[in-house]
């Protein structure tokens, strides 16, 4: 791989401790060394196939395409992944690096947990120590993943400063790093964070986007008209689109958590409604969390910054960026699992909401992606606390 200097147009690059820049760069140097080496590529392959059980499925969604009455979707299908979402992908190639670098400390952040099960799931896997940090807010909501990353080992540290949601668990983790540098691995979950993280995040998910390319021309002997896929941080998103980009015809849709209403004070729109300003070390559009009260009814994204690849996307117009409200992603939620007897992630159903939405728009001869980043059984009893709605 070509040596990138880190920056996304002006966004991204290492705005950390001198200290951690050379953990930073060793890191950085690491990565280039093993990305294009067989070997690494070889056991990264063969746990991608005989562990997690890739390829996933691109799957033609006749339930919903007829029920929208427009264009064809199709589901590309992380949700089926050992572990229920694409953050395994990242996860096993971020670990492998670590063994390679002889460090068995690893740390990580999460959200809405399921960057925290891939994470105790590799080390679990590898023999390696782990400690997951998580907002105390999240830790409730999604206990069922707080117990798997329990019963594989991890040590889950509820974070209670701030909101006690996905940002501040990003503080503890940094803070953590900063500390232990030298014996730690910081497994970020997210295409987000100092250089080289984004670039690694990115690189590793790209499997998504690789696969998606291959199943779309074998399945309609073309590319599709749009992709879709939720952002947060944007790692799944990033790793749907980058394998198209130089593929000016397709399209290219983020969907932002509206939360409470897009005008509202309560959401995570960071692209729609933010500015340019630096958070966890890397330049990218950010909310004021002074003013807004970050809000997603889907815990995996309801961070207030974005990947700094999504926003210079945004600015160089390669990307349109919309928002979903959290009733707009709960009708979704309840319309896949009826239509199509898959049931999403509330982070996922924010892009089955659009998509849907755009799909009644166009005519039948097009075609969408809509990149189902992972499945509800972590929302389930959140869903029951929220009443259900049959």
């Amino acid at each position: 791989m070509k040596k990138f200097n880190g920056y996304f147009g002006e966004y991204g690059g290492a705005y950390v401790p001198e200290n951690l820049k050379e953990v930073l760069k060793e890191l950085e140097e690491n990565f280039y060394q093993y990305i294009d080496d067989e070997d690494f590529q070889q056991e990264l392959n063969y746990y991608y196939k005989d562990y997690v059980g890739r390829e996933s499925p691109l799957y033609y969604a006749q339930g919903l395409t007829k029920y929208v009455g427009g264009a064809k979707i199709y589901l590309k299908r992380e949700d089926i992944n050992h572990t229920g979402a694409h953050k395994i992908n990242n996860a096993l190639g971020q670990a492998l690096l670590a063994r390679r670098m002889g460090k068995n400390r690893i740390i990580a952040e999460t959200g809405a947990g399921q960057h925290g099960v891939a994470t105790a799931t590799v080390c679990a896997l590898f023999g390696m120590d782990c400690t997951v940090y998580m907002g105390a807010v999240d830790v409730k909501r999604q206990e069922h993943n707080v117990f798997r990353m329990e019963l594989l080992g991890a040590n889950v540290v509820p974070v209670k400063e701030g909101n006690a949601t996905l940002k501040d668990a990003v503080d503890k983790a940094l803070e953590d790093f900063i500390s232990n540098a030298q014996d730690t691995f910081y497994l970020l979950g997210s295409a987000v964070g100092p250089h080289p993280y984004p670039l690694m995040v990115r690189e590793f998910q790209s499997i998504i986007g690789k696969e998606a390319r291959m199943q779309m021309l074998e399945a309609e002997d073309r590319l599709p008209d749009y992709l879709i896929a939720c952002v947060g941080g944007g790692s799944n998103a990033i790793g749907l689109f980058h394998p198209f980009a130089d593929d000016e015809e397709v399209n290219f849709i983020g969907v932002e958590p509206a939360g409470k209403g897009i005008h509202s004070d309560c959401h995570a729109a960071s692209i729609s409604k933010g500015k340019p300003g630096l958070i966890h070390g890397f330049k990218c559009y950010i909310l004021d969390d002074m003013k807004t009260n970050i809000h997603s009814i889907a815990a995996g994204l309801d961070y207030p910054g974005i990947g700094p690849e999504h926003s210079y996307y945004k600015d160089i117009g390669r990307a349109e960026y919309v928002s979903i409200s959290d009733e707009e992603a709960l009708d979704a939620f309840y319309k896949l699992s009826k239509l199509e007897g898959i049931i999403p992630a509330l982070e996922s159903a924010h892009g089955v909401a659009y998509g849907m939405k755009l799909a009644s728009t166009l005519p039948k001869d097009k075609i969408i992606i809509i990149n189902l980043s992972g499945r509800g059984d972590k929302d389930i009893n959140q869903i029951i606390d929220m009443g259900k709605s049959f």
